[in-house]
């Protein structure tokens, strides 16, 4: 019988010839990522053993993004521990160079790699056809220590693309479309993979942003087939693929979904759950308090150039408070070369340091009391950005761009 991608990126990792859903595997891990959300409590638990040692610190990738720059003298105290263990430890320590995943894109990811990350969005490396999932610090922990971890094999749900997004709707669009379609539970431990001739028309960015939110379907992660557009994305950052997979004709699926991207409307996912999806239409007497472009879903260059067009020339709403937060150093200097981000000054947007800003919620942008966002970040749970009693809408780059103009969520 055939295999999933998933399966066979396991049965790889495993030293082992076929692996099927349902099998729990000891896995070699090709790389670790973990930000400052948690390090700190990793470090902790590591000092505490008896006999604490490092694998390999060579593929351990930490990353400070989520509070940069510090917010706190517990947020420094926070941030000297990981940056004190990084150089003790001969561990690659990025800070103040951006959001982890799109600094894990840029720089190190590699189709057919099994990487482990300490964020639930780690599946954003599917869009190079990487296994990448989010673990806790204990499963963190162990693999750092001894370089291996254990996974369940997950079943696999495979999604055919069909067709072309029409022009104002985007790839945060259809992942938003398939989320509500199939619930926020509807891939629990499952892998999402993403094949068809549709793929030809969705760029790096756009898989990106497909394979980070598949999470938010309780995906364990997600996969899209290696073509010539990764391989050029490749070349252009001086990497070469470890392993080339994609599923048998034979290979067994728990679910098949057939999307034709024509069909695609411009969406907004509704407080408190992403799967409470509505038409952008829908949502038109909603005003608004602030708008986020950004993170590490929506915060590339190409969401930057969608922005700007939109806003060249305009000017953000009064009492609507814009915060642009390019996703990576790469992507602010390239967007400063191009003007956009002097565009977006020019309206009268804030552009921010490259971090996860109001994503994360707990650093720059926060919300308050009966105030409402709407973001190109990844959740809009109850108090996700802010106040308890604060809403959160999730929508594209396009629509919360417009949105900040008129000053109430609007199609772009």
């Amino acid at each position: 019988m055939g295999m999933t991608m998933a399966e066979k990126i396991i049965a790889a990792a495993a030293g082992v010839k076929e692996v099927k859903a349902g099998d729990i595997e000891t896995v070699t891990l090709d790389k670790l990522m973990s930000n400052d959300g948690t390090t700190h409590l990793t470090i902790d638990m590591y000092n505490n053993l008896k006999n604490p040692r490092i694998a390999d610190p060579d593929k351990l990738v930490w990353i400070i993004d989520h509070n940069i720059p510090a917010d706190s003298p517990k947020t420094a105290a926070s941030h000297k521990k990981m940056r004190d263990f990084a150089k003790a430890n001969g561990i690659k320590l990025y800070e103040g160079e951006g959001v982890c995943h799109q600094i894990m894109m840029e720089n190190h990811v590699c189709p057919g790699e099994l990487i482990f990350g300490a964020d639930s969005h780690t599946c954003a490396y599917g869009a190079l056809g990487a296994f990448g999932t989010g673990v806790g610090c204990t499963d963190y922990l162990y693999a750092m220590v001894t370089g291996t971890s254990w996974l369940l094999v997950p079943e696999t749900i495979r999604f055919n693309l069909h067709g072309k997004l029409k022009e104002g709707v985007y790839a945060r669009d259809l992942i938003l479309t398939i989320i509500g379609r199939i619930s926020a539970n509807g891939a629990n431990y499952k892998a999402m993979e993403f094949v068809g001739d549709g793929l030809k028309e969705l760029s790096i960015a756009d898989r990106i942003a497909i394979c980070n939110l598949c999470v938010e379907a309780g995906a364990k992660t997600a996969l899209i087939e290696v073509d010539d557009v990764a391989l050029e994305y490749l070349k252009e950052h001086g990497r070469q693929p470890k392993a080339l997979y994609k599923s048998d004709d034979d290979a067994v699926f728990s679910e098949v979904y057939d999307i034709n991207l024509e069909e695609i409307e411009p969406i907004v996912a509704k407080p408190h759950f992403v799967d409470n999806i509505v038409p952008v239409s829908e949502c038109e007497d909603v005003k608004i308090d602030e708008a986020f472009l950004g993170s590490c879903n929506n915060g590339r260059i190409e969401d930057l150039r969608v922005g700007a067009q939109i806003i060249k020339g305009k000017h953000v709403a009064e009492g609507v408070r814009f915060l642009v937060v390019p996703a990576s150093r790469q992507v602010y200097k390239q967007a400063l070369k191009e003007g956009i981000l002097d565009t977006f000054m020019e309206a009268g947007a804030m552009v921010m340091n490259p971090n996860c800003s109001v994503c994360w919620g707990a650093c720059q942008g926060v919300i308050g009391e009966g105030e409402t966002l709407i973001s190109t970040g990844t959740r809009n749970f109850k108090g996700r950005a802010g106040h308890k009693d604060s809403f959160v809408y999730l929508a594209s780059a396009a629509t919360v761009t417009a949105s900040a103009i008129k000053g109430y969520i609007t199609r772009a």
